[in-house]
């Protein structure tokens, strides 16, 4: 039964609280082979005057964006082909490679290689796994089956895939993505 104790500044609200917690409880279950309900996480806000370092009193750092939501949010807008606002999701050097491409760095070369290989593709989600890195990154990885349309009209569904991201303080900087689409395309 692992007790965890954190001690924060106060400022952080429950939903961020929420995830440390959650992100506490996943860190020792990697080691520990303990279900989460027997993992005790415990907060302890302290306030800002009851804090000092460097003879100053400090405030805590912003929380950063869930790196799975800014995964999810990014291949939304990709679906909905708003590519201005998922845009705003992308880092200055962000690379992405499909299977069979070279990689690339604007959403709009990603529409030019996919055009004469499908009309359009949607996901469907089996999950959102999320970890942090020894380096700056977030990774995050979402799994599941995409659905679409052949460039020939001819609809698809069921198709396995797997995104691997890379997310640097709310921006994506790199997506791997896997999927058997050549297995099935010469099946149609």
């Amino acid at each position: 039964m692992p007790i965890i104790e954190l001690h924060i500044l106060e400022g952080y609200s429950d939903d961020e609280k929420t995830r440390m917690g959650e992100a506490l409880t996943d860190a020792v279950r990697i080691v520990v082979p303990a279900p989460p309900e027997a993992v005790t996480v415990m907060i302890h806000e302290m306030p800002r005057a009851a804090y000092m370092r460097g003879r100053q009193h400090r405030v805590p750092a912003a929380a950063l964006p869930d790196p799975a939501e800014v995964v999810r949010r990014f291949l939304t807008a990709m679906e909905r082909r708003d590519l201005a606002a998922a845009q705003s999701f992308l880092g200055s050097n962000f690379v992405m490679t499909f299977p069979g491409s070279k990689q690339m760095h604007r959403l709009e070369e990603l529409i030019a290689w996919a055009a004469p290989r499908y009309r359009f593709v949607t996901k469907t989600y089996d999950g959102f796994d999320a970890l942090q890195s020894a380096g700056a990154h977030a990774t995050v990885y979402c799994r599941g089956t995409l659905n679409g349309e052949w460039s020939d009209g001819t609809p698809f569904e069921g198709i396995r895939f797997i995104d691997r991201f890379e997310v640097i303080e709310g921006l994506l900087t790199r997506q791997d993505v896997w999927n058997d689409i050549s297995e099935h395309k010469g099946k149609t």
